[in-house]
């Protein structure tokens, strides 16, 4: 052993690692994912995801504020309808569930957070699926992204800072910022789900939605077999105007997340999905781990390989203990 180095001199105390620390947390990186149920009159926990709820509309006005006031980057909202139908008809009503939440989140917390809208349909379809189906029943691209601009155009209306393409369909990235573009709405940001894999983890998620899915989404969402065809998705997107593009889910796809990272020329974000949240959960309740470490690590895990930021349901939790070792 040669006496002289020693790396351990770098980890002896609190102070040494802070100091040389190679990838920092910050509230300001983090987006919290809501939930928001048309005729709620008060929360509604999910059993699959404890902490997290479907919220009233004053529960999301609540929730929103003190994203804000820990200083988060942004919140993502989704929202079910009491309505569905085959085309997803609410998520381009004025007075639709989402676009009424995103108005209501604009008016409580106005430009101290990013508000970003999920734009895709499975939430609104009496089928589950991300676009409009064929009468055969196969998702059909195109007339998808038709109403995919329709949606992208009423968010942007409500007052949405920022749309979150996660449909995974073919050209929705250039569709979408056209539309905006055409209709004097080039300020709005678009954040492309590029490397969006067709994951397992994403249970919790559908019965937070009230998922109408049967079947699967693996004939528009990516394999997870497949590495090399998310960097070419990301430079599909950038290049059709994506101002972000996402990596989801974020923990099991860490080497995609530094794959992306790596080349991306636009900021790269990553979503630790429910599953992912879930499982930490589940097994801090059963004491198996230490809760907070365990969700310090996993979100510092996903900024480390190469995240800007990083959507979490523990956002909000997170962003207080961030501002405890301050």
């Amino acid at each position: 052993m040669n006496r002289r180095i020693r790396p351990r001199r770098l980890r002896q105390t609190p102070a040494m690692r802070r100091l040389t620390a190679e990838t920092r947390l910050h509230a300001s990186q983090l987006v919290l994912p809501l939930f928001v149920k048309e005729g709620l009159t008060e929360p509604r926990p999910i059993a699959s995801m404890p902490g997290v709820v479907q919220h009233s509309r004053d529960s999301l006005r609540k929730a929103v504020a003190e994203a804000a006031g820990v200083g988060l980057g942004g919140v993502m909202l989704f929202a079910i309808p009491l309505e569905r139908d085959a085309i997803g008809s609410q998520a381009t009503s004025e007075t639709g569930i989402l676009n009424v939440a995103i108005a209501d989140t604009v008016a409580e917390v106005g430009g101290a957070l990013v508000v970003q809208a999920d734009l895709c349909l499975d939430e609104f379809t009496d089928h589950g699926h991300c676009g409009v189906l064929t009468p055969s029943g196969v998702v059909d691209n195109d007339a998808t992204l038709v109403r995919y601009a329709e949606m992208a155009l009423a968010q942007a209306s409500a007052g949405a800072h920022l749309v979150g393409l996660s449909g995974m369909m073919d050209g929705q990235v250039g569709y979408v910022r056209d539309a905006l573009d055409d209709a004097g709405r080039d300020d709005v940001a678009v954040l492309a789900y590029a490397a969006k894999y067709a994951s397992a983890f994403y249970g919790p998620f559908r019965d937070a939605v009230e998922s109408q899915l049967e079947g699967d989404r693996r004939t528009y969402q990516m394999d997870p077999a497949n590495r090399r065809e998310a960097v070419r998705e990301v430079a599909l997107d950038i290049a059709e105007g994506a101002d972000i593009v996402m990596v989801k889910p974020a923990l099991a796809y860490l080497d995609i997340l530094a794959d992306v990272a790596a080349t991306s020329t636009v900021p790269v974000a990553a979503y630790q999905v429910s599953g992912e949240y879930a499982m930490i959960e589940a097994a801090a309740e059963r004491g198996w781990i230490e809760r907070r470490r365990a969700i310090l690590e996993s979100v510092l895990s996903i900024r480390r390989a190469g995240a800007d930021h990083v959507l979490t349901y523990a956002a909000t939790e997170l962003a207080g203990w961030l501002a405890e070792e301050i």
